[in-house]
């Protein structure tokens, strides 16, 4: 059995909420409990997924994962190192990619390659061999030169996942890895995480799409107001009485009292 690579260790994360949000949320409460002692493991040559509604958590948590933020209590550590002591450790070992991510759209997928290659340090002939890999691997050759602002949304999501991958992370972090992809780009992205998966990397995906948890992830940890309330293998569940989707949404009535936690 692989040694966990990464370790989420019961963090927690608050914002402060203005009035507006207040009344989106429909709450007089001023802080908002994001996640709330959050705590995994995630394994070398796995696909971990994350799954729960919107406003769950799993995007607060993803962040915390990759240093974009701090967790207010406990810590992640990324092959040993710390995001709160060793963030910069912590980000050579990682590739974060989010649909929210933003691309400059004046910039071609040649330079922001090159470009992000230099950030991290890879050399020169090693970033050349990186880039003809992915630029063939997804199709983005014939739009090195185009600017990032005229190319689609499912060829920005390779270029995205491209530079994402310049420094041959030990770890994927992936929130909602088909969010807004048409269904064929989907498939060219989910079948990539198998692979990077197959080849020895830890992924972590976060997601509220089932069909995609069944077909990529190894293990699942459901995630319900920033609490763990389940954590499972695939294939235990596959093999159990109930799919995944009436599981959850049995742990979601449980988890709202309209049914008995028995």
């Amino acid at each position: 059995m692989h040694e966990p690579v990464v370790v989420v260790d019961a963090i927690t994360k608050r914002f402060r909420m203005s009035k507006k949000q207040q009344k989106i949320e429909r709450t007089d409460e001023p802080i908002k409990v994001a996640v709330c002692g959050l705590s995994f493991t995630a394994n070398q040559g796995e696909i971990y997924g994350l799954l729960g509604p919107n406003g769950a958590g799993k995007t607060t948590a993803l962040r915390c994962i990759s240093t974009l933020i701090s967790p207010d209590e406990g810590d992640v550590r990324i092959g040993g190192a710390s995001v709160k002591n060793d963030a910069e450790t912590v980000r050579g070992k990682i590739g974060f990619l989010t649909s929210d991510l933003k691309l400059e759209d004046f910039f071609t997928p040649d330079y922001l390659f090159d470009y992000f290659s230099r950030l991290h340090g890879v050399d020169l002939v090693t970033a050349a061999r990186r880039k003809a890999y992915f630029f063939d691997k997804f199709g983005i050759g014939k739009f090195a030169a185009v600017k990032v602002g005229e190319l689609s949304t499912g060829m920005r999501q390779k270029v995205q996942i491209a530079i994402a991958l310049v420094h041959d992370p030990e770890v994927i972090v992936f929130d909602e890895p088909t969010n807004g992809l048409d269904v064929l780009t989907a498939r060219v992205v989910t079948d990539y995480l198998k692979e990077l998966r197959d080849a020895g990397k830890t992924i972590i995906v976060s997601t509220h799409i089932f069909s995609l948890v069944e077909r990529i992830c190894d293990r699942v940890g459901i995630i319900i107001d920033g609490r763990l309330v389940l954590e499972e293998k695939l294939a235990a569940i596959a093999g159990g009485e109930i799919g995944l989707e009436e599981l959850f949404f049995n742990l979601v009535r449980a988890e709202s009292g309209e049914i008995d936690h028995a």
